[in-house]
């Protein structure tokens, strides 16, 4: 009798323990939305940080879609885009094809040339511009087609298939060097460029440019919950793709449904707060851990994943295959997608020296770049923020490249490249300033990449921290 009356006291105790700890509806609708908000900004990455650009250059100055945003110098600090090239010069369109096809025309290469990516909302590459792009250098006609179009496609044009209304064209001329002439030879090029829409292809408009240099174009990602609100922009704007009809019910549970406001109430964006801030964290984790190296026993590595690659130059082809949370991560850390990755261009980053330190901005590093790079046009490498991965805000510089002024070469042909608070003595052209009070992160650009990078005979070594002597004192 006493074991039955202990076990149905012990059962007891366990049924009154399980409905303590069981959540209440409210509890679990908290939960849920904090769960799915974490899942939906992983998810989202790529197609906000088209969403935040687009409204920097709305916010920020006078250029409106199907026209182009240029900087008429190398970017400064104030282009607060994710890891911009500050030896190029940029000429971005944000496109939409809500009203028809649009014609984004390339000039021939003949006095400059273009290194162009033109994406998708979701920024999925549909082709690659200018030498090493579909028109080869010839120059051509890209013809931008609305999701499901129908109609034949006159000839003379290179059709790209969007699956979205809207998306961008990345497009870089390349500079020569940095002395004025090259720069505003490289500007006139640049300014070859057309837009305009296919129904106005026998008297094209004159394509509208705007200058954005020295003006504060800010498109960092926010980790909170405004992130959202860009969000909920795309899905009002932009059609489901098959691929990603799973959201539809998991965007609901947040608020954000096709064809009605997001309206979240305070407890809900608190929630937005928490679950942006948890995301933040998971792609850093990520990202701090590094991506797989391009050689064995260095830290560069490649600034997207294999994976990623494969998966986004084949449209997300493979059934088997949707790498979201290493797009999630690529998209914190850049923006553009490359079709033929590795022709025109090709990246490494890295954000740790050689003993697997972080980068302190506070510290002196040494970068030696071995001779006879293997580049058709220029190597640079540039400074970001480790934090929100722009160039470091009130710096005078960021990068030193092969084509930078000055640049003093060693007896082997090899550079080296200093990065810290202070020039090393005599090296201020080799040097790119760092802010002390902000961890940093490093991109080594190859403009023309060439067969020793991929065949391994030709090897970026890890940057190395080195002593410096400041005011008597050695730090």
């Amino acid at each position: 009798m006493l074991r039955v009356i202990a076990g149905a006291t012990v059962a007891a105790l366990v049924a009154l323990s399980a409905q303590a700890q069981a959540p209440s509806p409210d509890e679990l609708a908290a939960r849920n939305i904090h769960r799915r908000a974490v899942e939906a900004m992983i998810w989202a990455m790529p197609a906000v940080n088209t969403d935040l650009m687009l409204q920097a250059m709305l916010r920020s100055t006078k250029a409106k879609v199907n026209e182009i945003v240029y900087w008429s110098k190398p970017v400064n600090w104030k282009n607060q885009t994710l890891t911009p090239n500050p030896d190029s010069i940029y000429f971005m369109s944000f496109w939409n094809v809500k009203d028809g096809p649009i014609v984004l025309e390339i000039p021939p290469a003949q006095g400059g040339s273009i290194a162009g990516n033109i994406v998708t909302a979701w920024q999925m590459p549909l082709e690659d511009a200018g030498p090493e792009g579909a028109d080869k250098g010839q120059g051509g006609k890209y013809l931008i087609l609305p999701p499901d179009y129908k109609s034949a496609v006159p000839a003379g044009y290179i059709p790209l298939q969007s699956d979205t209304f809207s998306g961008f064209a990345l497009l870089r001329s390349n500079l020569a060097s940095h002395a004025d002439a090259d720069v505003t030879k490289s500007v006139a090029y640049g300014k070859q460029i057309k837009i305009y829409p296919l129904s106005s292809a026998k008297e094209p408009p004159a394509t509208n440019f705007t200058d954005a240099y020295d003006v504060l174009f800010d498109s960092t990602i926010p980790y909170d919950s405004s992130f959202y609100r860009g969000l909920d922009r795309v899905v009002q704007s932009e059609p489901w793709l098959d691929r990603d009809r799973a959201m539809i019910d998991q965007l609901a549970t947040i608020g954000i449904v096709k064809g009605k406001p997001f309206d979240p109430d305070q407890k809900t964006v608190v929630l937005l707060d928490q679950a942006a801030g948890e995301a933040h964290a998971i792609l850093a984790q990520i990202y701090d851990a590094g991506f797989p190296a391009i050689n064995p026993g260095i830290r560069w590595f490649p600034a997207a994943v294999a994976e990623m690659v494969r998966a986004a130059s084949s449209g997300y082809a493979d059934p088997n295959a949707y790498p979201v949370d290493a797009r999630g991560v690529t998209y914190t850390l850049g923006f553009t997608g490359i079709k033929r990755l590795g022709t025109a261009q090709f990246y490494l980053m890295s954000n740790k020296d050689k003993d697997g330190q972080p980068f302190d901005g506070g510290a002196t590093y040494r970068l030696t770049v071995p001779a006879n790079a293997p580049v058709k046009q220029y190597w640079s490498a540039t400074v970001y923020d480790r934090e929100t991965h722009a160039l470091v805000r009130n710096m005078p510089s960021a990068s030193r490249a092969s084509i930078s002024p000055g640049l003093q070469k060693n007896a082997d042909g090899s550079v080296d490249v200093y990065f810290g608070p202070k020039a090393p003595d005599g090296k201020e052209a080799n040097w790119v300033p760092t802010d002390p009070a902000r961890k940093f992160e490093l991109l080594f650009r190859l403009y023309g990449p060439e067969k020793p990078l991929f065949d391994h005979s030709w090897k970026l070594p890890d940057v190395e921290r080195v002593a410096t002597t400041i005011g008597g004192a050695t730090k």
